[in-house]
């Protein structure tokens, strides 16, 4: 009975073990996000202030696209790179929503792991404190068999 214990009790400390190592791994995993989340975010206000100054050079050459029709050439090109760099932030912000979407659902798996560990660490208190009570036990009916013993061999 008692070895079964202690095989229960090392089974909780090692099911512990392991949802505390998914924790850090799901920790990282966050981390990751988040600064996945940073750099698509910086890259995003890079490319906007890309498209903010293209629009611009765009709007002077369309007003002097009147002198000449080389310039309409370049205001085609610009407005072909504005529409490609406005293509790119759009990605760039699908990017970033799919991201926070799987770092929220990182938080809620490491949250529901670190209720696991809990759960997994108050059973395995609730064992350890069975197995104390039965060390107790099993020492008073020791100590009781000796006094028996003791008693029987005086007799």
């Amino acid at each position: 009975k008692m070895n079964t214990l202690r095989v229960e009790a090392e089974s909780a400390h090692e099911k512990n073990a392991e949802l505390v190592a998914k924790i850090k791994a799901l920790e990282q995993e966050n981390l990751q996000k988040e600064q996945e989340i940073t750099s698509l975010s910086h890259r995003n206000q890079l490319l906007e202030a890309d498209v903010e100054k293209l629009e611009e050079k765009v709007k002077e050459l369309k007003t002097s696209a009147d002198s000449g029709a080389t310039s309409s050439q370049e205001v085609e090109s610009l407005q072909r790179k504005v529409q490609l760099l406005e293509e790119e932030a759009e990605e760039a912000d699908k990017n970033l929503r799919e991201t926070n979407e799987k770092l929220r659902l990182t938080d809620v798996k490491a949250e529901h792991y670190e209720r696991k560990v809990a759960t997994v660490e108050a059973e395995r208190d609730q064992w350890e404190k069975k197995y104390e009570e039965i060390c107790e036990k099993l020492k008073q009916c020791q100590k009781e068999l000796a006094d028996v013993n003791a008693a029987l061999d005086s007799m």
